[in-house]
């Protein structure tokens, strides 16, 4: 389980590294372009590698592609395989909260609930982690009313909180 975390943190780290890489040689190669078009002297700090910069550049099409970055290879299974996404509350929830929780669900499509119990956040990471879920969302609350969802992609995705005022439950 280790071993396999850390492989996980090695590959997203290299990537991470040959996406910046990717990115600024793409910039060089747009500021070679932008001075032949000019018709301006090449920058010194671009003349030792000018040569082949200008060699690739003759090799790309028109259009040079824009280098993908980490956010797009995160999401790019998106309309190929399903999301499952996994509501859970604060510790010890209220009954208003669960039956916010149970509405979110609705809202949500293909999502599970589970009851946290006692269960801390890093567990329900690893947990969620191990049976390929994609999304997290974890909802709080304050005096029984929610105030916040914290939602998170896994498993190195964007994590955001959304903070929630006035909500209101049905009457019915």
């Amino acid at each position: 389980m280790i071993r396999r975390r850390i492989r996980d943190r090695r590959r997203y780290l290299y990537s991470k590294s040959v996406e910046a890489s990717q990115r600024a040689l793409f910039e060089k190669k747009g500021r070679i372009r932008a001075v032949l078009e000019e018709g301006n002297p090449i920058p010194t700090e671009l003349r030792n590698e000018e040569h082949e910069l200008r060699r690739q550049i003759d090799l790309e099409d028109q259009e040079p592609r824009v280098p993908k970055s980490m956010v797009d290879n995160e999401y790019a299974t998106a309309s190929v395989r399903e999301p499952k996404v996994l509501l859970t509350t604060s510790r010890n929830p209220s009954a208003a909260l669960t039956q916010f929780v149970k509405k979110l669900k609705v809202v949500f499509p293909m999502s599970q609930r589970m009851n946290r119990g006692g269960q801390v956040i890093s567990e329900i990471v690893e947990s969620c982690r191990l049976h390929d879920i994609t999304d997290l969302i974890l909802v709080h609350e304050h005096r029984g009313q929610p105030d916040g969802l914290i939602v998170s992609h896994l498993p190195n995705g964007p994590t955001a909180y959304f903070g929630l005022l006035n909500v209101v439950g049905d009457t019915a």
